[in-house]
């Protein structure tokens, strides 16, 4: 019965808040949450943060290619979508990838679990404590 794709019986979580300080634009706080002092270090929080962050930033970043593929996508009833990746979605995904990576590595040996803010409807990114370590 259980739902989504990560790990069961949580014990507490941390939520990384979105940062508008520079508009809407999807970036979170990169500020270090005191919950997860025992678990990683600072830097390793803030690098994980700043590259999902830019992953986001490139995701919404207008180009010649995404005026293209808006143009094109127009012109075709929007049927191009059915067959074609977007520009939002290849850049989603990287973070996606990013993001399973960094738990696989970094984030569950030390207890810790990022659900991909994609699932949160890009609110916030949900840190799980699967351990309460004293």
């Amino acid at each position: 019965m259980a739902g989504g794709g990560g790990p069961q019986s949580p014990t507490n979580k941390v939520f990384v808040q979105r940062d508008y300080t520079e508009g809407t634009a999807v970036r979170f706080q990169n500020k270090f949450p005191q919950e997860l002092e025992r678990y990683v270090e600072r830097h390793v929080f803030e690098n994980t943060i700043n590259t999902l962050n830019n992953f986001y930033r490139q995701a919404e970043k207008i180009n010649s290619s995404s005026f293209c593929e808006g143009c094109l996508a127009c012109i075709s009833a929007y049927l191009l979508y059915l067959c074609v990746e977007t520009h939002y979605e290849k850049y989603v995904k990287q973070a996606a990838s990013f993001i399973d990576h960094q738990n696989e590595t970094i984030y569950v040996p030390r207890g810790l679990y990022i659900t991909d803010p994609l699932e949160r409807g890009l609110r916030v990114i949900e840190i799980t404590l699967l351990d309460a370590r004293p």
